[in-house]
């Protein structure tokens, strides 16, 4: 079986993800940069949304020269499917890009719920103030363990 060298983009985002990525305007580069910060926005917020129709997709080579692009699919599927390493395997390459594709889909549905209650912000600072949010606040899950046993623990060192 063939792996796809390509990944879609949700035709309902088409406007949204052209806006982030406008040249003059946008917070991104390309398409590519806005799709992957979309989907690890999706898996922060833990929004993986299918969808059906798409429009032109993306050749997969194009994230190989982000910064963390040829890693990004294989992070999102391991942690997705983090009891089954089988995931990583080359015939599996169409379920991660699907993964990748879902969560990117489900961060642009947060990002547009995002600037539909802030239109008062441009793109850029809605971006900016997901970014530090994300830097400032850690998921309940992500926590530091550790810590939080020193911290409960009554050690007089």
């Amino acid at each position: 079986m063939a792996s796809i060298d390509r990944f879609r983009r949700p035709h309902s985002h088409e406007k949204l993800i052209a806006s982030l990525s406008d040249r003059k305007t946008g917070p991104f580069g390309s398409m590519v940069e806005a799709m992957m910060f979309a989907a690890l926005l999706g898996r922060r917020k833990g929004m993986r949304v299918a969808f059906e129709q798409s429009d032109e997709p993306i050749r997969l080579a194009l994230m190989d020269g982000r910064h963390y692009g040829d890693v990004l699919l294989d992070i999102l599927a391991a942690v997705e499917h983090e009891d089954d390493p089988k995931i990583l395997a080359d015939d599996r390459q169409d379920e991660r890009v699907r993964i990748f594709e879902e969560y990117a889909n489900g961060g642009l549905d947060y990002l547009q719920t995002a600037i539909s209650r802030q239109s008062g912000q441009d793109l850029d600072t809605i971006i900016s103030n997901l970014v530090l949010e994300g830097l400032r606040n850690q998921p309940e899950e992500e926590k530091d363990e550790v810590d939080e046993i020193l911290t409960s623990a009554d050690l007089d060192w």
